[in-house]
């Protein structure tokens, strides 16, 4: 009965909050009387009607560019970053270099990547990865530096092996972390990607609302708008599922909190 309830709650603030996200469209629509903003539902039916022929295909090209994107992110982002951790050798030295590059606009790298990569996916992807991969590289190096040297010594006195060390004690430490720096790279990237499908390119979803601008169709524009937010909500969706699976503990001591 409580997983149900759970459950629910979920879905009632998923209703709700797309609820009071329409009404604010369309009093917005009302407001403005402008053919630059539709109608929320005029929209969702357009929405319905391009999407499998139309919109489905753009919708794709787009997952896929940021789906390896991250994956790639993540992998090299978590190794870095545990590394980086777990030395103080190597924190001194590569900390002072991450500092000076993560805060550079690395988007407007975008033409020269796709001077010396090419014109296709390899330059957009790229772009993403060198931008999101430094918040997952902090977010896992704070993980490690967060674990007191008792557990240290306490997985130590038990004779562990180092991937035993890494798989009980390092991994689930970072996790959080590495969730939340996660989300926040989500909103990034998809931010980039936008840019990136702009250049290039004769599909994307960022290609498509903009194509749709320039043909004066936004009917069309808003139907692309509304397809990439729920891109993102759907790829929240998956981080959140993914921390309920794997960082079980802390969903448990926020019940235990409330």
């Amino acid at each position: 009965m409580k997983i149900y309830n759970n459950y629910w709650e979920k879905y009632f603030k998923t209703i709700y909050a797309s609820f009071i996200v329409l009404i604010m469209w369309y009093a917005l629509h009302v407001a403005l009387n402008s053919p630059v903003i539709p109608s929320p539902i005029e929209t969702i039916k357009n929405f319905i009607i391009i999407f499998p022929k139309i919109l489905a295909p753009h919708l794709l090209v787009s997952l896929w560019r940021i789906t390896i994107a991250v994956l790639v992110s993540l992998i090299l982002g978590i190794i870095i970053g545990v590394w980086i951790g777990m030395s103080k050798k190597v924190d001194d030295f590569a900390s002072p270099i991450i500092y000076i590059l993560y805060p550079l606009p690395k988007i407007a790298f975008l033409p020269v990547l796709m001077i010396l990569l090419g014109l296709g996916d390899l330059p957009k992807i790229i772009l993403i990865i060198i931008i999101i991969i430094f918040q997952i590289i902090l977010a896992a190096r704070d993980g490690v530096r967060e674990i007191s040297k008792e557990l240290f010594l306490s997985v130590k006195s038990l004779d562990l092996t180092k991937a035993q060390v890494y798989r009980h004690l390092i991994l689930p430490a970072i996790l959080p972390k590495i969730f939340t720096a996660l989300r926040i790279s989500i909103g990034v990237s998809i931010a980039v990607l936008f840019f990136a499908e702009n250049f290039a390119t004769t599909y994307g979803i960022g290609y498509f609302i903009m194509n749709s601008w320039s043909m004066v169709n936004y009917l069309e524009m808003f139907s692309g708008i509304l397809s990439l937010g729920l891109l993102g909500f759907l790829l929240f969706k998956i981080i959140d599922i993914g921390e309920d699976k794997l960082c079980k503990w802390v969903k448990a001591g926020k019940n235990d909190m409330a």
